[in-house]
């Protein structure tokens, strides 16, 4: 059984930077675009960046020039850098991969949460 397992939320002050890691886990045969989304309360889930197993990235416009998503394919990980934090982008961030087992099915973190608060 694939799992997708978050860390690194937390609260950190506007301006603040934070770290999160995705790590797949299990019978994985292949990944394809692995990206972060985020859901704000009251709001829909939203795209923040995604990334091919090749490396192609791309931004949520909001995000652009503060955050870097990045992987590393021996490690069936993805991680997200989020530097100059705003308060607006306090959300619950999920994590998301498309993986074959062989069968290619679409997989989702259980999300970690982000403050940015002073």
């Amino acid at each position: 059984q694939v799992q997708l397992v978050e860390s690194g939320g937390g609260l950190v002050q506007p301006g603040g930077s934070l770290r999160l890691s995705c790590a797949a886990s299990g019978r994985i045969f292949s990944i394809l675009p692995m990206g972060w989304y985020r859901q704000a309360p009251g709001k829909q889930r939203e795209l923040v960046a995604t990334i091919t197993s090749g490396g192609s990235t791309n931004y949520a416009d909001s995000v652009k020039g503060r955050f870097t998503i990045s992987r590393d394919n021996a490690k069936n990980t993805v991680y997200l850098q989020m530097n100059s934090l705003k308060p607006e982008d306090t959300a619950v961030y999920y994590c998301n991969a498309d993986i074959a087992t062989p069968a290619w099915s679409d997989y989702w973190g259980q999300g970690t949460q982000v403050t940015v608060s002073s």
